[in-house]
């Protein structure tokens, strides 16, 4: 395919310092490095890393001033002189992990997001809340053609991570899945990917809107936490014979899921970890776990072919990512929706305004 014109000039959001907002202006557009390439992102989905990452809430330090975003779709642009299979005009999707050094033991065992020199996009490297993004070429998502970029954006963080949750929970076909922050932009994708993987599933959120969504997209049971007098009891009677569901997965960005779960999940059961909450901390008893064997564990992001999964899965049309498109200029108005947990399903910045 030949050249395209790539401007010298675009649009981002920058956080200029720790705590924000971000700032909405033209930046220079980055060129891509020997194994690089240069995407022209048309939509990118808006994740509660991204809130994080602004506020500086994490032990892990950010680059400043950054761009931040890592569920960006778009069109290649141009590429590095080592990249020959990607082409020009393919479309690609920068993810979390924006590289790594597939050098040491874990990226050699496709654990590739445990590297110890990992790129994370909008993190430690510039992200997908700008027109042109770049990403490492080994570790851009393949984006088939007859897929909607828009649509696709919040598969590329939200679907992936509780696909892969979901693949380390162990659960099998039949069981039941409590997912736990349900009605939010992951739980939205995780009960369709649990349904499509032949799991029942046990929502659990907060708010009558949240649960209308959540029966919409598949779930068997909602439990609202808001409304519930004893939530470990009304998870255990959602289960056919009441021991509680087979897999926990722990979406929630408050510590207090993360003290309920050994409660309710059943004995032999699995608890995942996915949500980040700020400064929380994990809670079982001691004596519980062992007598009846709870496995508990942390999922972070998919591999690579993790992302090819997840993304054929929506290219059979058998998960959609519930979202609401607004313009670039509109993420600060998004996070404050975040802050206030007022999203259901996913928001999606479209970079053209």
């Amino acid at each position: 395919m030949s050249a395209v014109e790539i401007p010298s000039e675009q649009w981002a959001q920058v956080v200029e310092k720790t705590g924000g907002p971000p700032v909405f202006k033209k930046i220079p557009v980055p060129k891509p490095g020997p194994d690089e390439v240069l995407i022209n992102i048309k939509y990118s989905g808006v994740c509660h890393t991204d809130l994080h990452a602004m506020k500086g809430d994490w032990p892990l330090a950010t680059k400043m001033p950054f761009v931040g975003g890592h569920e960006g779709a778009g069109v290649v642009v141009a590429r590095g002189e080592l990249v020959k299979d990607v082409e020009i005009g393919d479309y690609a999707g920068i993810k979390w992990l924006n590289g790594s050094c597939l050098n040491c033991t874990f990226c050699q065992q496709s654990d590739e997001s445990l590297c110890p020199s990992p790129l994370l996009s909008g993190y430690t490297v510039d992200g997908s809340f700008q027109q042109y993004a770049i990403g490492k070429a080994a570790h851009v998502a393949r984006i088939p053609k007859d897929c909607s970029l828009e649509a696709i954006a919040p598969i590329l963080c939200a679907g992936l991570t509780v696909y892969k949750a979901l693949k380390e929970s162990g659960a099998r076909p039949g069981q039941q899945v409590a997912i736990v922050g349900a009605g939010g932009g992951l739980g939205s994708l995780a009960i369709q990917y649990a349904q499509a993987m032949g799991l029942h599933v046990i929502a659990v959120d907060g708010g009558e809107e949240k649960g209308e969504m959540c029966r919409s997209l598949g779930a068997t049971d909602y439990i609202d936490f808001l409304q519930s007098k004893n939530l470990v009891q009304d998870v255990k009677k959602a289960t056919a014979d009441g021991f509680g569901p087979h897999a926990v997965l722990l979406l929630a960005v408050s510590e207090k899921p993360f003290q309920q779960a050994s409660e309710y999940v059943r004995s032999r059961g699995t608890i995942v970890c996915v949500g980040l909450p700020a400064g929380a901390y994990l809670k079982a008893p001691v004596f519980d776990t062992v007598i009846r064997m709870i496995s508990i564990k942390g999922s972070y992001v998919g591999n690579r072919q993790d992302t090819v999964e997840a993304i054929d899965f929506f290219r059979r049309g058998l998960v959609k990512a519930p979202y609401k498109v607004v313009g670039l200029s509109k993420l600060q108005e998004v996070f404050e929706l975040m802050e206030e947990g007022k999203i259901a399903g996913r928001y999606v910045v479209d970079t053209s305004y």
